[in-house]
Parts: C-alpha cells; structure tokens; sequence
C-alpha cells in the first residue's frame, strides 16, 4: 500500500539522518541533559547537512523540498530525545513566520542565517498572566519614530537563552476593539536595546531544552522588524497554529512507539517466577492495548500530515490529534514505566526520562482543554 505522502526520497533522507544523529546526538544527549543545554555547536551541524529549515527556497539556503522532510527530521530528532524539539520549533514554527510574512528585505536577512544555524530562533506568546487568552496579551510596542518602544515581559519561551531572533507577539494599538486587532509580531534581535533575558528556568522534564524568561524595558526594535501588517498578528497566529500542534502530534506519536518498543524488548528480557514477564498475561493485554493505541494513532496521523501538505484546512482534526496523541503518550509513558518495574523509576532507564517529557505536550501550543473547545466549536456545539 502506497504511503500517504513519504517517497523513497524521505527514506534515503532519514537513514542519513539517523546515521548523523548516531554520531553527534544519541551519544551526547545524556551530557547535554546534565548540562540543561543543546549546544549550538550541534545547531551548526545541522545546518551544515541540510537538516535545517530544508523547505525553504534555496535562494534563502533551503533546498525547497516538501514538508515530509522536516517530518522526517522532527520524528528523527523526537527519537533521540524530547529536549530536541526546539529544533522542530525553529524549523517548522518560527521561520515560517518569516516565509509566509516577511519582506523580501527580511527574507534576505534573515533566512539564510536560520539555514546555516548560525542564527537560532524563537517565538514569544505567553506571558506571565497570558497563556492561550493570546489577544489579552499585555506587552506593547508603540511607534515612535523609526522605532517600536517594546515593554513587557514574556515566559515559557522555548530556545529564550540562545535565541538570536525572536518573534514576539505584542499590542501596538493596545485600544484596539475587539482586542485581537491590536496584536502585532515584530522580530526582536539579539542586540536590540533594552532587551534581556531573565531565568533559564528549571522545568521537570526537557531538561537540555533551553525555556527562558524575556524582558522587554524600552526596547527599541526598528518598524522595518514588523512581520506582515499592523493588527494582523492574531490572525497570523491563527493560521500557523495548525502546524505547530501537528508538530506536538507528530513529537507525541514517535515517544509512544519509542516507549512502547523499549517496553516490549524489556519485558521479554526480564524474569520473575523462572520466566519472561512478556509470558504473563497482564503483560500482554497491557502491551496489546499500547500497540493498538500506536498504531491506531499512527494511520490517523500519517493521514493528517497528508492533508496539511496538500494544504488542506483540517484544524479540527489536527485538534483532536493533538490532545489525543498526547494523551495516549502521557498514558503509554506510565504504563511502561509500570511494566519496567523498580528499573523503570532509575534514571538509567530511559523510560524515566520519558515519563517526565511526555506530560508538558499536552500543555504547550494551547493546552488539550482548549483543543476540545476548538473542536466543539467547530463542531457547532
């Protein structure tokens, strides 16, 4: 049966991904985790092999491939470690940012430093008192000039240590009625006056995944960093949210097939009462649920990747993928753990890890209340 939209291309693609994350990933991770950092030196690689942001035109330093490569690359990176995804953020969230809205001045600019990974990228939506409530963010930028007077504060902000660019979501018309008019994005650079970051926060899980604090004091961002018009920047949100929650989809799929295979090699190592524990029939129920759930998960995912590429609306049901692809990972990562006995609470085993990465999914790019209220109301409810 013909596959929904991977070629024999993509599978060339992911065994020389696979063999470079061999090398420079799968061997240092635990170090990284130790260190609470991916090192930008590994952004480097990436970009050096085409790994990054590889569906942008090759004008910008892409190679203008389909967006089943970077499928490819986020389950391939997923594979080595939930701490990863702030590559799959970078590729798949921010700079298509830039892409769809930015200028051509900007595109020059920008795109071929995020290709090379010498430019490293992050978006800012959650504030302190704001998270999925977007147009009741609090921070403005008001024209002055030739320049925004950025104030506010951002959180939760996923690659907010070694951001070089920096997509913030802010109020430049803060009277606007309704309230989502007045959201704008502009692009805030490494250097620009008056920005800071605060805290490299210290989260239970995605220990490597740099999350930081930022902090806008009179910042001074030039009116040509505004991304698209004035007052657009819901909408621009909006439109992008489909593929970033199809990211944490794909993100929560890869943990569950990774747990649920790591699980059934240890079970039928393991013995109790002179046999493998994959004899017992607890065990195999337990394992058969957790492999229907996958692979249920796994054709209705594959079919949704499909539909995006094509360009399809299908917010509703990347929705429902989203809160329930992360919830079987969350619900898989428990019952594995279980299933991996004492070993399963050691650190050694990386089910321990995975039991503390998994849960964070079902909270980021709009918690899974809030993709069941996008679902209702889709639904006419």
């Amino acid at each position: 049966m013909k596959h929904p939209y991977l070629t024999d291309d993509h599978e060339i693609f992911r065994r020389s991904l696979r063999k470079f994350l061999e090398k420079e990933a799968y061997p240092f991770y635990d170090q990284w985790e130790e260190e609470r950092m991916v090192p930008r030196s590994f952004w480097t690689k990436l970009g050096g092999q085409g790994y990054l942001c590889p569906d942008i035109d090759e004008q910008y330093g892409g190679s203008g491939v389909d967006w089943g490569f970077s499928v490819v690359i986020n389950e391939e990176l997923e594979r080595v470690g939930s701490g990863l995804v702030g590559v799959g953020l970078h590729n798949d969230i921010v700079v298509p940012y830039i892409t769809a809205y930015g200028t051509e001045e900007q595109k020059q600019r920008w795109l071929p430093k995020c290709a090379t990974g010498e430019f490293i990228t992050a978006i800012a939506m959650t504030e302190p008192g704001t998270g999925s409530d977007l147009a009741n963010i609090q921070t403005t930028a008001i024209l002055d000039g030739d320049y925004y007077i950025l104030n506010g504060q951002k959180t939760f902000i996923t690659n907010g240590i070694q951001s070089d660019l920096i997509v913030v979501a802010c109020k430049t018309d803060p009277k606007a009625n309704p309230k989502h008019k007045g959201v704008s994005l502009l692009v805030v650079e490494r250097d620009a006056p008056g920005f800071s970051r605060g805290r490299k926060l210290n989260k239970v899980g995605l220990h490597c995944q740099d999350t930081a604090e930022l902090i806008f004091e009179d910042c001074r961002v030039p009116k040509d960093n505004l991304l698209g018009e004035e007052g657009k920047g819901f909408l621009y949100l909006m439109e992008k949210l489909q593929q970033e929650r199809l990211l944490v989809a794909i993100a929560a799929q890869v943990a569950a097939e990774t747990m649920l295979g790591q699980t059934i090699d240890y079970v039928k190592s393991r013995e109790a009462f002179g046999r493998p524990i994959s004899k017992f029939q607890n065990t195999q129920f337990k394992i058969v649920e957790m492999a229907t759930e996958t692979e249920m998960g796994r054709a209705f995912l594959d079919q949704l990747i499909a539909e995006h590429i094509e360009g399809q609306d299908i917010v509703t049901k990347v929705s429902m993928a989203k809160w329930k692809l992360t919830d079987n990972a969350r619900k898989i990562a428990a019952e594995c753990m279980q299933l991996h006995g004492g070993y399963g609470y050691m650190e050694e085993y990386e089910i321990a890890r995975r039991f503390r990465d998994i849960p964070v999914a079902s909270i980021y790019a709009g918690t899974n209340e809030i993709m069941k209220t996008i679902i209702a109301k889709n639904m006419g409810l």
